[in-house]
């Protein structure tokens, strides 16, 4: 979670550096779910289904050329879930939390003033941590392992401006997991909703 956090701060002290000139910089808190397959078995393992859950999604984009601009975003499941997959007649039963996240290329405009919208697409990954039950310490201690996937990205969103330049923002976004083998390779799909700031000029 710290090299992500790491990452994505790095995200956003570009995008401040880059306010100066931006046309419009958005920053907002969601809340949602992921939707994937059900379980499933290949007729030697069974996996279980990435849905469910409350996701909770930190974002933050910035348009500063002709509407087109970069963002990034990270959305960790909110509490651990049990893992109850079996592979090669061996039970596991482990508690876990996915974490999603990724970095974007975003078009985003504004009409009729109360409303915009943003297309969006980049790369990014899932982190899924594994609880162990125990500390390991090396250069930080955790108690968990972590299993990371590279992730294309895509999404949409519509902002409503409900007062001034705060706004609630339903979205969705899928991901193309690489070699999610603990999932039986499935692509999820997140929705969440958001509610978030604009700085921008003019509006």
């Amino acid at each position: 979670m710290k090299k992500i956090s790491f990452l994505f701060g790095i995200v956003l002290l570009l995008a401040f550096a880059a306010t100066a000139q931006a046309q419009q910089f958005d920053a907002a808190l969601g809340f949602g779910t992921v939707k994937a397959p059900a379980a499933s078995s290949n007729g030697t393992n069974s996996f279980p289904s990435l849905s469910g859950g409350l996701y909770t999604t930190f974002s933050g984009d910035i348009l500063f050329w002709h509407h087109l601009g970069f963002g990034g975003e990270v959305s960790p499941r909110w509490s651990q879930s049990t893992y109850g997959g079996v592979f090669n007649n061996f039970g596991i039963v482990q508690k876990y939390r996915p974490i999603f996240y990724d970095f974007n290329a975003v078009y985003g405009r504004n009409f009729q003033k109360k409303f915009g919208a943003d297309v969006m697409a980049g790369v990014g990954g899932e982190d899924l941590r594994f609880y162990t039950g125990y500390t390991t310490c090396g250069i930080t201690c955790t108690n968990y392992v972590s299993s990371n996937h590279f992730a294309g990205h895509i999404g949409a969103d519509l902002r409503f401006y409900f007062w001034g330049h705060a706004f609630i923002r339903p979205e969705a976004h899928y991901y193309i997991v690489h070699n999610n083998q603990e999932f039986n390779n499935v692509n999820p799909s997140r929705f969440a909703i958001s509610i978030g700031y604009s700085f921008m000029p003019g509006f």
